[in-house]
């Protein structure tokens, strides 16, 4: 298994039912994979750089997880068809392993 991290952002006026959803589909994910997800770290509201998709404001999460790299394809396209993220992006830590 490998280190990775992922760091995601949805819109700051999302509801918290709706962020507990993607946050339970990335665990789903990841755990059907054998994978393990060693830290959670919610950064909270952050101005962005630029506008996207017409907001100006995230609410950024991070994610450390240990997981095989065929598993983290998998885990980016769930995050593409995930309506309520915004943008990710996922890192592989060579630190970490």
């Amino acid at each position: 298994m490998k280190a990775y991290e992922l760091l995601f952002f949805v819109a700051p006026s999302i509801d918290e039912e709706t962020r507990a959803a993607v946050m339970k589909r990335i665990d789903t994910t990841i755990a059907e994979g054998k994978g393990t997800v060693d830290n959670v770290d919610n950064w909270g509201k952050r101005k962005l750089a630029y506008e996207i998709n017409g907001l100006t404001d995230g609410d950024y999460t991070l994610i450390d997880f240990h997981a095989d790299p065929a598993d983290v394809a998998e885990l980016d396209r769930v995050l593409r068809i995930t309506d309520a993220v915004e943008r990710h992006m996922i890192v592989k830590r060579t630190d970490r392993d």
